[in-house]
């Protein structure tokens, strides 16, 4: 770390290059001579050249705060929409319908991460009977993907809670591209009319749903799938059970995701 005493020459000439670049500062300027604001350029370029590593210090801490100010930002946006997160129509529930603790999964058919997280999901919801989990269909990787999710909208007409999230696990294990016809197979296995299903798939409240969620991912500022959301934490990735089971542990001991 370099003192402060030792950095006292350049902070200076930043300081002073600071106010000469600031709005409404020209006449202050005018009393800066051409041969001073070459020296200020020198002693900052001189010092920098001596001591690089202040350059990457900053970036670091630049990094960090852009950092901390997403995270805060992602904060508010949860607390805003916790209520269409967690109780929105529109999201499928999963688990204990009446569970202490809520995760949200935004995830989508055809997302590798997302086939790997689909067992982390699976073995939580057995292992914890107070869970309750809100699956959120944000089809992002193409047109098939969103065929896949039509589908599996319009199929939760027909089916709910574990036969449902037997569906979308079957659906999540398929090999290769997830499209219409994979998803209509897999209703088809699971007993789904198809018929039925065939006029659901024109119902507006798959396309309010879809929307709903592709707006919330934005709002929180979700960057790929699958991202989970439990209380007051967004866990990008496919992290594993054993983080989030932490996080549902420290919602039930103190109400937030890290006590």
């Amino acid at each position: 770390m370099i003192a402060l005493r030792s950095f006292a020459p350049v902070l200076v000439a930043c300081g002073l290059a600071a106010s000469l670049m600031a709005p409404g500062a020209s006449a202050q300027s005018d009393t800066v001579s051409p041969q001073d604001r070459a020296s200020i350029e020198k002693i900052i370029r001189e010092y920098l050249i001596q001591n690089p590593e202040v350059l990457q210090e900053a970036l670091v801490e630049l990094e960090r705060r852009q950092q901390q100010a997403q995270e805060d930002a992602q904060k508010q946006a949860l607390a805003a929409h916790s209520e269409a997160l967690t109780r929105s129509p529109h999201g499928i529930v999963v688990g204990n319908p009446e569970g202490d603790v809520t995760l949200v999964e935004f995830f989508d058919y055809n997302c590798g991460f997302c086939k790997r997280a689909v067992s982390d999901v699976v073995a939580l919801t057995k292992a914890d009977p107070k869970l309750r989990v809100v699956l959120r269909d944000m089809p992002i990787l193409g047109p098939d993907s969103v065929e896949a999710s039509v589908v599996a909208l319009a199929v939760r007409e027909q089916l709910e809670g574990e036969k449902y999230f037997e569906f979308h696990t079957r659906l999540m294990n398929s090999r290769g591209r997830v499209g219409k016809d994979r998803a209509m197979a897999v209703a088809k296995e699971m007993g789904v009319d198809l018929a039925r299903l065939q006029k659901d798939l024109e119902s507006p409240k798959i396309r309010e749903a879809l929307s709903e969620t592709l707006e919330l991912g934005d709002k929180l500022s979700l960057t790929g799938t699958p991202a989970f959301v439990i209380g007051d934490a967004i866990i990008p990735g496919a992290v594993g059970a054993e983080p989030i089971k932490q996080r549902i542990a420290s919602m039930r001991t103190c109400g937030k995701s890290q006590c």
